[in-house]
C-alpha cells in the first residue's frame, strides 16, 4: 500500500492539515517545519499529487472529483440528499465519490485520511466526529458540513427547532399534554440539537416531555424503544427519524397498543415511507434533497474561488422544516375542542 499524507503527518510529528500546507502552499510553513515534514515524505516515499488544484484564472483546470460522506446509505434520507447531490454535481463538473461511515466516526477519520489526497473537496453529512476534528483531518481541502454547523467552515443546516414547534403546537392543541421524544444516536449532532430545541419548546408550552434513552437511527431501534415509549405513560411520541417512528409504530402495535388512538406518532424527514406506511405516518419535512444541493453548490464556490483572494467568513445556510400531517396522529382520548377552550382559560 503506498504510504499516505497521515503517515508523513504522524511520521513528522505534525498535524494532517500542517502536512498537507507543506505541499499546496510551503509559504506557510516555517523553515524547520518544511524540512522535518519533506524529509519525512522522502523517508516513506510518499510522492505528493501533482495539480491536486490546479487553477488557471480562478477556475478549476479539470472536472472536481468530491468526496460525499455520509453515516448510513441505507437511510433513504440519505439515499435522497446523495441523489441530489450527484446529479447537480454533474452540472457542476464534479465525479462524485460515494462512501458510508455505517456511523462510526473511527470509520469516518480513516476514510477522511485516505481520500485526502484523492479528491478536490469533500461533503461530509451528519458527521459522528467533532466539527474542529473533521476540519483538521481534511486541511486545506475545501469542505461542506452538512447537518454540523462550525465556525471554521461551510455549513448547511435544517431548521429543526421550527419543524419541532410546529408539532408540539398541533400536539398541544389536539389534547396531547404528555409527550416522548424517542431519541437516535449519542454521536448524532442532529440528536442534541433536536432534544435541546425540543426541551426548551415543551417548556414553553406546558408540556410534560419524556426523553426516551438513546437508539440506533433504524426500525430496529425503534422497535426497542418502543415499550419505553408505551411506559413512559405519554399520549404521543416523536421519533429522531422515520425509521425510528415506523419502529415504534410496530413495537406499540405488537404491544397492543392502537396507533393513533392510544398513542400519536411523529418522524423526522419525511421520507417516501410515511406514505406507504399504515397508518401512514405523520412527519416533519426536512428537506434533504434542497440540502444536497445547497452543498454542492457552496463547495464548488469554493473550489472555483481565486486562491489570492482574502478568507471569506464561513457560512451556515438553514434550510426551512415543514410538518406533514398524516393518520399517525390524532386527539387524545376524549377530547373536543370545546374542552380544550375550558382548559386553556
Amino acid at each position: 500500500m503506498n504510504p499516505t499524507l497521515t503517515d508523513v503527518a504522524q511520521r513528522a510529528g505534525v498535524s494532517l492539515s500542517t502536512a498537507s500546507r507543506a505541499f499546496s502552499d510551503p509559504d506557510r510553513i516555517g523553515r524547520d517545519t518544511l524540512r522535518r515534514i519533506v524529509t519525512a515524505a522522502e523517508e516513506i516515499g510518499y510522492v505528493a499529487s501533482a495539480g491536486r488544484r490546479s487553477r488557471a484564472g480562478g477556475l478549476p483546470t479539470r472536472s472536481a472529483t468530491v468526496a460525499i460522506i455520509v453515516p448510513d446509505i441505507g437511510n433513504p434520507v440519505f439515499a435522497s440528499f446523495v441523489k441530489a447531490a450527484q446529479a447537480h454535481g454533474w452540472n457542476r463538473r464534479q465525479t462524485v465519490v460515494l462512501t458510508d461511515t455505517d456511523g462510526s466516526p473511527d470509520r469516518e477519520r480513516e476514510i477522511i485520511g485516505e481520500l485526502h489526497e484523492r479528491v478536490d473537496g469533500f461533503i461530509v453529512c451528519s458527521p459522528r466526529l467533532p466539527a474542529h476534528d473533521i476540519a483538521e483531518l481534511c486541511g486545506d481541502t475545501p469542505l461542506v458540513l452538512v447537518n454540523r454547523t462550525s465556525d471554521e467552515t461551510n455549513s448547511v443546516v435544517p431548521d429543526a427547532a421550527d419543524g419541532l414547534r410546529q408539532a408540539l403546537e398541533y400536539l398541544r392543541v389536539l389534547g396531547h399534554e404528555h409527550v416522548a421524544y424517542a431519541q437516535g444516536s449519542p454521536l448524532s449532532w442532529s440528536n442534541q440539537n433536536r432534544v435541546d430545541a425540543i426541551q426548551h419548546l415543551a417548556e414553553q408550552s406546558d408540556i410534560e416531555l419524556e426523553l426516551i434513552g438513546w437508539q440506533a437511527e433504524t426500525v430496529a431501534g425503534g422497535q426497542a424503544a418502543a415499550a419505553s415509549v408505551v411506559a413512559s405513560g405519554a399520549t404521543a411520541v416523536i421519533a429522531h427519524n422515520d425509521l425510528m417512528a415506523l419502529g415504534i409504530m410496530a413495537g406499540a402495535t405488537a404491544l397492543g397498543i392502537e396507533v393513533p388512538g392510544d398513542l400519536s406518532i411523529i418522524g423526522v424527514d419525511d421520507t417516501p415511507l410515511a406514505e406507504v406506511a399504515r397508518p401512514t405516518l405523520t412527519s416533519i419535512q426536512v428537506p434533504m434533497s434542497r440540502a444536497g444541493v445547497m452543498s454542492v453548490d457552496m463547495l464548488h464556490q469554493q473550489l472555483t474561488a481565486d486562491l489570492g483572494q482574502s478568507a471569506v467568513e464561513p457560512r451556515v445556510v438553514t434550510l426551512p422544516t415543514q410538518l406533514v400531517v398524516r393518520q399517525s396522529t390524532g386527539p387524545v382520548a376524549g377530547w373536543t375542542p370545546a374542552r380544550r377552550e375550558r382548559s386553556d382559560r
